[in-house]
């Protein structure tokens, strides 16, 4: 007998977050048919702004380079659900804009009405930036001969 799980030829972590995806269409649906969000229900969205298909305005791309996060509550308009992806109005320090985000960009959903949260790996082998090396670690400080204390600074990432 043989311990190891074989391969699969079937992409069923691809298939289940693509259903997961589906929640969020199907909940941006419902609250577009029914006029609003209902009760205290409101939605956190973080998505990675640079994935294929989004589109926000460019001072936000400047200030959000790799993920944002929306917040659907009391103020928002024009919001259209498709197939692949919404669109939704939304104000920025008062400043309204227009953004279209594929459900594919979506690295999280949240309702904290219900304490209902759904994460999601990024989709096509896409991942956050890569992470800077950490700088070069100082030299330890002298200790006091026959002292137990040790710093341990320049063994934690920064």
């Amino acid at each position: 007998m043989n311990d190891t799980t074989p391969d699969s030829l079937i992409p069923y972590d691809d298939i289940v977050q693509d259903a997961l995806r589906g929640v969020v269409s199907r909940v941006l649906q419902r609250i577009s048919d029914e006029g609003g969000l209902p009760g205290g229900h409101h939605f956190y969205i973080a998505f990675r702004t640079r994935a294929p298909g989004v589109s926000i305005p460019k001072h936000l791309m400047e200030r959000y380079p790799d993920e944002m996060t929306i917040v659907i509550q009391h103020r928002y308009w024009d919001l259209v659900v498709a197939d692949d992806h919404f669109s939704i109005g939304l104000s920025f320090n008062q400043m309204p804009s227009s953004l279209v985000i594929p459900y594919d960009a979506i690295v999280g959903f949240v309702d904290p009405a219900v304490n209902f949260a759904l994460q999601f790996p990024p989709k096509d082998g896409e991942g956050p930036p890569p992470e800077e090396p950490p700088p070069e670690a100082p030299s330890p400080e002298p200790q006091d001969e026959g002292s137990n204390v040790v710093t341990l600074d320049r063994f934690r990432r920064k």
